[in-house]
């Protein structure tokens, strides 16, 4: 029973009023005794905050009793006194959890540049020379190097990329250059200026005497000979079945380093005119498609530098000596 329930008994009870203040108090204190029990079975309001509003904070009149004493670290009895654990605290309920953020916006990244190039279609010189040479060596080049980075060297580096995973451009990149190195061994000088595709032939007889550019249709090669010794050698095509490359023995008449055709408006560096319009001179196209194409007579040499050294050294009059 509340304190305030006591009061008002004793005062009813005590003060000596009459019969109806004495049933006003008894009625209170039965109503009191009845809200108690009702409060005890548990059939209190169906709210629980409400029911928590209207009951008072109980004081505890009488102290838990003890807990048993639990064994140490060591695992003997405790000897000291053991004090109570806490009375529980009550949270106060959770509030409703904020919707998470929204995550900010990407950030936009910078494309990824491309890897700087080096050597395209067109390139010329000594890293075209070992790049031909290094992809002859695991496969991807079937020819002699040349020094001209032309169509059948674009397809075997993009050969090359594709089955490394990289894209394939046919370009050499820094990333593809990288790649090749790794895989390759630097290349030895008769790898990357062997004296001809295939073996040179034997001489006709015409070519063991004097200054001659010995030339032969069958094993597609020039020997430039000086008294039977030869002191060059070189890859050469020739003209189609349409306008063939003439056979025989011909002196050189004029030289013309940067020659132009007139007739086809092509380029004829290093041009050895020996029988009419017909010359031995470097051929770009030869040096970019092999034998995939021909001449319109001349006698092509695809590598340039070989070439431009036997242009310096032939002398008018020294003889052209084509045979099979």
């Amino acid at each position: 029973m509340a304190d305030s329930d006591v009061g008002t008994a004793r005062g009813a009870y005590g003060s000596g009023g009459g019969g109806r203040r004495s049933a006003r108090a008894v009625t209170v204190t039965a109503a009191g005794v009845l809200a108690m029990a009702t409060l005890a079975v548990g059939c209190g309001p169906q709210d629980p905050g409400a029911d928590a509003l209207r009951q008072p904070t109980a004081r505890a009149t009488t102290a838990p009793p003890a807990p048993a004493p639990s064994p140490t670290d060591d695992g003997k009895g405790a000897t000291g006194d053991v004090t109570p654990p806490a009375s529980p605290s009550v949270s106060p309920p959770a509030s409703p959890s904020a919707p998470p953020a929204a995550p900010p916006p990407p950030t936009p990244s910078s494309p990824t540049p491309a890897p700087r190039v080096l050597l395209r279609t067109g390139s010329e010189g000594a890293q075209v020379r070992e790049l031909q040479a290094r992809l002859r060596q695991i496969g991807h080049f079937g020819r002699t190097p040349t020094g001209y980075y032309g169509t059948v060297t674009a397809e075997a580096v993009r050969s090359f990329q594709a089955k490394r995973g990289t894209e394939a451009t046919g370009a050499t990149d820094a990333v593809t250059w990288r790649k090749l190195l790794a895989m390759t061994r630097t290349p030895t000088a008769d790898e990357l200026d062997p004296p001809t595709e295939r073996p040179v032939a034997e001489p006709d007889e015409r070519c063991l005497t004097g200054r001659v550019l010995c030339i032969s249709k069958k094993s597609r090669t020039l020997a430039w000979m000086i008294d039977g010794r030869v002191v060059s050698a070189m890859d050469v095509r020739f003209g189609s079945e349409y306008t063939p490359t003439r056979e025989g023995e011909f002196p050189v008449f004029w030289k013309s380093r940067d020659h132009v055709s007139t007739l086809y408006d092509t380029p004829m560096p290093y041009a050895l005119f020996f029988s009419g319009g017909q010359a031995v001179h470097y051929s770009a196209d030869f040096a970019a498609n092999g034998y995939g194409g021909a001449s319109h007579g001349c006698v092509n040499v695809r590598d340039k530098a070989k070439v431009a050294a036997l242009f310096d050294q032939v002398k008018n009059g020294d003889k052209v000596v084509i045979y099979w």
